[in-house]
């Protein structure tokens, strides 16, 4: 009997931590490129990609996704890592930049983040349903693949809402986002009623998910566990363990990876996530 293939989706760089929370965190594009492909070689199927400007903060300029796509593909031909791009490293851009990347570069999925929400008890992040609507029809249009962001139970409810619409097509793929402020908490009970919620509003969805800070152990075994897929990386840790600074996004691949196969799974391939998300190349 084939084993079950659990993915590795690695967010390096997120649009928060800087190099004064961790020297490691890889922020130009070169640096983000590299990362990507040491990830890869680690495990990791998935590259979830933020960008950073020249002054460390979270950009959504389609420069630098030009740039830093274009490194990864030059300089490391043999690397067939999918790529999944944020439409939300800025709470401050509008819609039109949000997106503009997605339209130039077509990758193989970007994020859909499936409701509003305050953001680190600092902010608002709008994702309105003009927005969505956007969104969902644009990436049927390109053959990109909706990674829908879900920091809560209703974003689950929102989707099924987009899906009876049209506005986003079947089969969905859902990464649960537990333990950011202001989202639902990162517990087992939680991670629990995420995918029974999800099964109930859109059957046949696939999910995964990430712990951010002390809850992210437990995701990672309880995403194994409950037969669903994991992102790690610094975007969401930038501590390896307690009192330990993570070394690279590669530390945290390469521990996924152990955990899954000690369960008896296998490390999805690129091509084998793409089967499992099917994602049309």
């Amino acid at each position: 009997m084939a084993k079950k293939k659990t993915i590795i989706t690695v967010a390096p760089t997120g649009a928060w931590p800087k190099k004064e929370n961790n020297p490691n965190v890889p922020m130009t594009p070169t640096e983000i490129a590299d990362e990507v492909y040491a990830c890869w070689k680690a495990g990791a199927a998935i590259a979830h990609l933020h960008m950073r400007d020249d002054q460390g903060n979270g950009t959504m300029n389609t420069a630098k996704f030009e740039e830093t796509v274009g490194l990864i593909r030059s300089r490391y031909p043999d690397c067939d890592i999918v790529l999944n791009l944020t439409t939300s490293g800025d709470i401050h851009a509008d819609d039109d930049i949000r997106v503009a990347h997605v339209e130039k570069l077509k990758p193989e999925m970007a994020s859909y983040d499936c409701g509003s929400m305050n953001w680190l008890n600092s902010g608002l992040f709008i994702n309105s349903p003009a927005f969505l609507e956007r969104c969902g029809k644009l990436f049927q249009e390109l053959n990109v693949k909706p990674e829908i962001e879900a920091f809560d139970p209703g974003m689950i409810a929102n989707a099924a809402y987009y899906l009876k619409k049209g506005v986003l097509v079947a089969p969905l793929h859902f990464q649960f986002c537990m333990g950011c402020a202001n989202g639902i908490p990162g517990s087992m009970k939680n991670l629990v009623f995420m995918k029974e919620t999800m099964e109930q509003l859109c059957p046949g969805s696939t999910w995964s998910t990430f712990g951010v800070g002390h809850c992210a152990m437990e995701m990672l075994y309880g995403a194994v566990a409950l037969g669903g897929h994991i992102r790690v990386g610094m975007e969401d840790n930038v501590m390896y363990a307690k009192g330990q600074l993570a070394e690279s996004n590669v530390q945290f691949v390469e521990r996924a990876a152990r955990v899954i196969r000690e369960y008896g799974n296998d490390v999805a391939t690129p091509d084998e996530a793409r089967e499992i998300l099917s994602l049309k190349k």
